[in-house]
């Protein structure tokens, strides 16, 4: 029997994340975020800074959250994802 989603999967449907990510595409002009890009987009993500691994406070924080395009996200975070590995020593 699969596991439960954790809690903070929940927060991504709440009322309250739609409203942050509207703010920070507001702040963020709709452009890219990231180093080299700066495309402005139609549909934006609301990219986490620095993960939240489940932190609610960080969750939350406007200031850990910007506007990527789908193909910076998706190039970051697997970035991300791999270098993570990397430092727990999963990969040899």
């Amino acid at each position: 029997m699969p596991s439960p989603p954790p809690p903070w999967k929940r927060w991504y449907k709440l009322a309250r994340w739609q409203q942050l990510r509207l703010k920070v595409f507001l702040r963020d002009l709709y452009k890219c975020q990231a180093k080299d890009c700066g495309k402005h987009i139609a549909d934006p993500v609301c990219d986490h800074i620095k993960p939240h691994r489940g932190d609610e406070a960080l969750f939350w924080d406007e200031a850990n959250l910007q506007t990527l395009c789908k193909p910076c996200h998706d190039r970051l975070k697997q970035h991300e994802e791999q270098a993570s590995l990397q430092m727990r020593g999963v990969w040899h």
